[in-house]
């Protein structure tokens, strides 16, 4: 039974964050993580938004993480290899009754030392934004975008490098407080950690009923997204948001660009029962469009190409209002576990603000020395963003980046066995999607999702009745529709 020093319960962008800032110094970190690959719920499946910090409360941990985490990403990004484009954000008010919630989130910012804030009318928009009807708008200059998939996958393997065990597809299934450190039970087997942070996103509760009674209730938000063609992205080029609404503590249907040229409509908000309903419905999709062409009046259903939706891990209901701030707290009863409860948007800018946080509070139980070397993340350039000269090269090195495998985004054989190739050593077909985006472009797959098993399969040795989807049941193949049979029968 193997004893670590830090358990982290979740490899979304929570755990992952926590990872690579312990992976710093000379103690033993393991992630435990129930899906196939990390970025497996929410942490894949939001905006990409690098918040500002204007949208809450002044002396609040989100408002306070928020803007120090927007200021450190800059830094971060280049560290991990991966883009961020500091794009802005107008919030619009759609009539002149709406203008005194734009000065309202801006007195907000201001307290909140948010800079460049500003309230600008409709015809000077119509300069930057051509297709965007307002009547006036809130910029927010120091509003960016990332992939958030991408974001998460580069923290977690990045401290996979620097020696952080991850274990996919195990999912914690009770945990118990010895004297002097915490066992917990997997459905791979038997872990010991000395502490023990739960990082769980939506299953934060159940994980700390394993070992005390919560003094707290989760309310999961679904959140459903379209996503738009590439040939849509000249349609915007900074986020467009509605004036926040209020009731549900959420930001409402957004039209937002991504680092990739795709353009995302959401999210929806809608307060389900069951934590792990991610479905997409038609009325919904219809809902979200109807929003986003009152802002947008350009935008047709021609051009979507895919649904998904996240669910938000909330810690007030719909009806006392939908917001709560976090909650990152050590238990009083079993000293040692860490829980991180109702971490929701803005999350993903806090990270590494978050992270710091749980290393100081790790710090009071150990002692954390530096590594003498931390390796950091070498930037990736996908081979379609390459000079011909570049290309060439690699080309003759190695056929295999020659043969395009995925025709939408230009993805070459090469690449999805350097994705296959990953240090977590995840080989589901969604960690391929998320790691060099074959079966992201229009046809969804539908041309690249063959070749990509067949190299699975020929380069790789992966049973192809043993692949998966996305989750450790999400099985792609139930066998072959022709055998070779033994001559004997």
């Amino acid at each position: 039974m193997k004893t670590f020093d830090v358990g982290i319960i979740g490899g979304g962008v929570i755990g992952s964050a926590i990872a690579r800032e312990l992976s710093k110094y000379t103690i033993d970190v393991a992630v435990f993580e129930k899906g196939c690959d990390v970025a497996s719920g929410s942490s894949k499946a939001n905006s990409g938004v690098v918040h500002s910090g204007i949208n809450s409360p002044a002396g609040s941990l989100k408002a306070r993480f928020c803007v120090q985490g927007n200021t450190m990403f800059n830094d971060l990004a280049k560290d991990l290899g991966i883009l961020v484009k500091w794009v802005g954000k107008y919030h619009i008010a759609k009539n002149a009754g709406e203008v005194s919630k734009l000065e309202k989130l801006k007195n907000v910012g201001l307290k909140n030392g948010v800079p460049g804030l500003n309230i600008i009318d409709g015809e000077e928009i119509k300069k930057k934004e051509r297709n965007v009807s307002c009547h006036s708008a809130l910029w927010v200059p120091t509003a960016g975008i990332v992939s958030p998939y991408e974001f998460t996958i580069a923290l977690a393997e990045n401290a996979a490098v620097n020696k952080v065990s991850f274990f996919l597809e195990t999912k914690v299934v009770d945990i118990k407080k010895q004297k002097d450190f915490f066992q917990i039970f997997t459905n791979k087997g038997e872990y010991q950690a000395k502490i023990l942070v739960n990082a769980a996103g939506v299953d934060c509760r159940n994980i700390v009923s394993m070992v005390e009674k919560p003094n707290f209730n989760i309310y999961p938000c679904r959140g459903e997204y379209l996503v738009l063609d590439k040939k849509c992205s000249s349609l915007i080029h900074s986020m467009i948001y509605p004036v926040p609404v209020k009731e549900l503590g959420v930001l409402g249907v957004h039209i937002t660009p991504t680092t990739e040229g795709n353009i995302i409509i959401g999210p929806s908000a809608e307060f389900i029962e069951d934590p792990y309903d991610k479905m997409t419905t038609k009325d919904m999709m219809k809902t979200l469009m109807n929003e986003a062409q009152d802002i947008i009046p350009k935008l047709s259903n021609d051009f979507v190409i895919n649904a998904y939706s996240g669910i938000r891990c909330k810690l007030a209901s719909s009806d006392a209002g939908g917001w709560a701030d976090f909650r990152i707290e050590e238990s009083t009863i079993n000293p040692g576990m860490i829980n991180l409860l109702g971490i929701e948007s803005p999350g993903l800018t806090a990270a590494l603000v978050i992270a710091k946080e749980i290393k100081t509070m790790v710090l009071n139980h150990m002692p954390l020395k530096n590594k003498d070397r931390f390796k950091k993340r070498k930037q990736v350039k996908r081979f379609v963003d390459l000079s011909v000269s570049e290309q060439k090269k690699l080309i003759e090195k190695d056929s295999r980046w020659g043969r395009v495998v995925c025709r939408c985004e230009h993805i070459t054989e090469a690449e999805v066995i350097n994705a296959l190739c990953n240090p977590l050593g995840a080989t589901s077909l969604s960690s391929v999607k998320y790691r060099c985006r074959a079966g992201m472009g229009r046809c969804q797959g539908g041309f690249c999702t063959q070749h990509i098993i067949r190299i699975m399969e020929k380069q790789f040795s992966l049973n192809i009745e043993s692949m998966k989807l996305k989750s450790s049941e999400s099985y792609l193949f139930t066998g072959r529709n022709r055998e070779v049979k033994d001559e004997k029968n």
